[in-house]
């Protein structure tokens, strides 16, 4: 290849890099309105007077709403485009942001909150199914990676607006302020072109190309994909749900995405991002020390992420997995043991934040993105829309039942064995990885598609 040749393909490769990032935004989104709500809710509550259920229900609608709008995303991403959707979720995070801010009620805080979950729903599905589709196999891991560090930036950025402003019990600026990053996603899809599969499911074989190429940088590899995706397209018909009715092997792979996505969430991990302060004020910290300590853990949060990113495409997503399941049953347990002890020592509570950090530490670097990489990656092109709207419903339903039942969960079993059924689940979680998550590390999706779809058993699929 000539240096002009390279060049191109630099360029391509820069330009893909950017849309991904522009696409990651809505990963952005999704880590502020879920770690606002952590540090606001103490304040919303002495404002309207909320009791634990209340509080319950104003955190979980919008859990609720995005389980609503990951029914709907698919058929909108079909239909608009990934990149369409996620202009349709941009609009959504501006007026849900607004709504809550200026609630009068309860009421109306919850409609704000599903209007935000709606937006989470839609754009949860559509930004990794964009990044996957627009970059090379070798990068995809990392890049969807790179959305979920986008999300924990999201949260972090969150827990340090909710601390600055706690001392004056601004909760309506809490979640005011996220009216900015929502305009800046907006602006941002709005440059952002369709994919060359949806285009190429749609017929528009040219213009799929044209950004094909304008991805790649080198003609003999654009046409190549373009090549792959035509003869994928021809062996298949109708819709994702035709295929689901017809297809034993695409539904062992919905069935694959529905269950990572409940053991993603039964990992305990949104108890935390949406409760921290109320955990850490179980182990007798003030109400100040409580929201700072939360924004370490996103703090952490983040800086995990971003080793997952740098080891998803080296050690693969097996092995990173399950070294995350590991580390996060460890914690978990450790943590109920000692609530279980009262945590009443200066050391205690000491030891008990330092355990928090390091399950959410496992968290971010396995169980959190490499969840939602899979479940863009072993999903066939004609089922892709179905398929991974299903599992995105699934981890907002799960997602719903966490957070609608752990306060009620404190108080029916205790701190310290609810942090232990946690820490069981993230074990089995260890198993069910060792049986049939695949590794699609360095695989094409077609190639996986191609396993998939001649009966290979799912943890094969990568072969």
């Amino acid at each position: 290849m000539t240096d002009t040749g390279h060049d191109a393909v630099h360029e391509g490769h820069a330009r893909a890099f950017a849309m991904a990032l522009l696409a990651a935004l809505a990963g952005l989104m999704f880590g502020l309105d879920t770690g606002v709500i952590a540090g606001a809710l103490h304040f919303i509550a002495d404002t309207f007077e909320a009791s634990s259920r209340t509080q319950e229900w104003i955190v979980s609608s919008m859990m609720a709403g995005a389980a609503l709008g990951s029914v709907a995303a698919g058929g909108i991403s079909y239909r608009y485009g990934r990149s369409g959707a996620m202009v349709g979720a941009a609009v959504m995070f501006l007026i849900g942001t607004l709504t809550c801010a200026l609630a009068p009620g309860i009421a109306v805080m919850i409609v704000g909150r599903v209007m935000l979950g709606l937006a989470v729903g839609v754009a949860a599905f559509a930004a990794p199914l964009y990044i996957s589709e627009i970059t090379v196999g070798e990068r995809r891991g990392s890049m969807i990676s790179f959305y979920q560090l986008m999300v924990t930036l999201g949260i972090f950025l969150a827990f340090v607006s909710d601390s600055l402003l706690a001392p004056g019990a601004h909760w309506r600026w809490m979640l005011g302020v996220m009216a900015v990053p929502s305009s800046v996603f907006l602006i941002g899809a709005l440059f952002l072109p369709h994919t060359p599969r949806w285009l190429m499911m749609r017929g528009q074989t040219g213009a799929a190309r044209r950004v094909m190429l304008s991805l790649r940088g080198d003609a003999r590899i654009a046409d190549a994909e373009i090549r792959e995706i035509s003869v994928q397209l021809h062996n298949e018909s109708g819709s994702g749900f035709a295929l689901f009715r017809r297809s034993a092997n695409f539904r062992r792979s919905v069935a694959l995405g529905i269950v990572l996505q409940i053991f993603q969430q039964l990992t305990g991990i949104n108890v935390l991002m949406y409760y921290a302060p109320r955990v850490f004020e179980a182990a007798h910290f003030g109400v100040s020390a409580a929201v700072w300590a939360t924004t370490l853990v996103g703090l952490v949060n983040m800086g995990a992420t971003g080793i997952a990113i740098v080891l998803v495409d080296r050690w693969g997503r097996r092995p990173l997995l399950m070294a995350s399941c590991a580390i996060a049953a460890f914690a978990m347990v450790s943590v109920g043991i000692l609530l279980a002890l009262g945590a009443g020592s200066v050391l205690q509570q000491a030891v008990l934040v330092g355990m928090v950090l390091l399950f959410v530490a496992g968290f971010a670097m396995g169980e959190g993105p490499l969840v939602w990489t899979l479940c863009s990656e072993i999903q066939p092109l004609q089922g892709r829309d179905f398929g991974i709207a299903c599992s995105t419903f699934t981890n907002w339903a799960a997602n719903w039942a966490v957070s609608n039942t752990f306060l009620s969960l404190l108080a029916g079993i205790g701190e310290s064995a609810t942090f232990w059924l946690f820490g069981i689940l993230n074990a089995v979680f260890i198993i069910v990885t060792f049986l049939f998550v695949p590794e699609t590390k360095d695989v094409s999706l077609e190639k996986i598609e191609d396993n998939l779809m001649h009966g290979a058993p799912l943890r094969r699929l990568g072969r």
